[in-house]
Order: structure tokens, then C-alpha cells, then sequence
């Protein structure tokens, strides 16, 4: 499913969101660091991030954890309504910068954190109505709880980009099979 072109980036920096609180890493503690996540997401006002959101954005970060926990499309559903019911909306047409058209729900003098919580509601939204909830995944690696979104055609992704976790977990698995025998060509034996 190919969704709207400002969906698929909201999902993936709602995903950055929640992983800029891993383990004992707090990513997201300053303001400086903020507004180096918003440019990086060529979100619109990012210059305008101060140390007063960050409060807010954290617990919107811990909003979007839940959703990619609930693991069902009512659960999901119920978590995006009560984030929606917290955000005055005022969708309206837009393009700007590099972006095409697409929809702003909030005004452009909105809180920062209104504006993200409306954002990613609404990608929260096309996942719903497409019947995508399961495209929100936790990473499959043992030692790793980042979540991700697959947006693979095939909704095979498995691993996060952050701590290489793929490549990690093949090559334990590659060693592990060598170790028993399990991985050796017969001409090698």
C-alpha cells in the first residue's frame, strides 16, 4: 500500500519520537536537540522548539509508544480519537519548501506540540483506515526494543536502523549454525 506523500514521513518521525527514549538515553532533553530532530524532519517551525515543549513532546512520545504497543486496530483507533479530541483542528491545504500539497490540522501559530500531536494522529489515522496497524513493529532483535515502521511492500521488515540489529542477529544466527554444524557445506566438512 502506498500511502499519501506526507504520511509515510510522519510515521517514521513519530518512530524516531519514541526511540529517542531508549534505555538509559534520553535524546531529547534539550531544546538544542529538538530542534536538531524537527530540521532533520523538515517539520514546519522547527527553529521555533524551546525548552517549555519538551514536557509536552514527551508525552506525546509516550502517546505513540502506547499505539505501537496496542497491537490491535480498535486499541489503535481509541489512542488516535483521544489524541485527536486533544488537538484544536483547523485542517487546511498547504505546500511549502520541498513538500507538494498536503493537509496542515492545525494553525501555523499552534504550540509546537499541537501541531506535532495533530500530525501524527493523522498518519496514525491512514494506518488505521487501511487496515496497516501491523506496519507499527517492535524490532525483532533479542536485545532490542525500538519500534519501526514497515513500510515494505510486503510488511517483511523485522529489524530497526539504530543499533544494527539485522545484521547483528544474522551473523549470531551464521555462528551459531557453524558452531553445530547445522551452517557447514558438506565440502567444507
Amino acid at each position: 500500500m502506498k500511502f499519501a506523500h506526507d504520511t509515510e514521513p510522519s510515521l517514521i518521525m513519530a518512530a524516531e519520537l519514541v526511540n529517542t527514549d531508549y534505555g538509559d538515553e534520553e535524546r531529547l532533553g534539550t531544546a538544542a536537540a529538538l530542534k536538531e530532530y524537527l530540521r532533520q524532519h523538515e517539520f514546519t517551525g522547527w527553529s521555533s522548539a524551546e525548552t517549555k515543549d519538551l514536557g509536552p513532546i514527551h508525552e506525546l512520545r509516550a502517546e505513540l509508544a502506547h499505539a505501537w504497543a496496542a497491537g490491535h486496530p480498535d486499541e489503535v483507533a481509541r489512542l488516535v480519537n483521544e489524541m485527536l479530541a486533544a488537538t484544536p483542528q483547523q485542517p487546511r491545504l498547504t505546500r511549502h519548501g520541498a513538500w507538494d500539497w498536503h493537509l496542515h490540522f492545525t494553525p501555523d501559530d499552534a504550540p509546537l506540540p499541537v501541531r506535532m500531536r495533530a500530525e501524527f494522529a493523522m498518519a496514525l489515522v491512514d494506518l488505521v483506515r487501511s487496515g496497516s496497524v501491523d506496519r507499527l513493529k517492535t524490532c525483532a532483535a533479542d536485545d532490542c526494543d525500538r519500534v519501526l515502521v514497515d513500510l515494505s511492500k510486503n510488511r517483511s521488515r523485522r529489524f530497526c536502523t539504530e543499533g544494527n540489529c539485522g545484521n547483528r542477529t544474522h551473523v549470531a544466527a551464521y555462528r551459531e549454525r557453524r558452531a553445530t554444524g547445522s551452517g557447514v557445506r558438506r565440502d567444507e566438512r
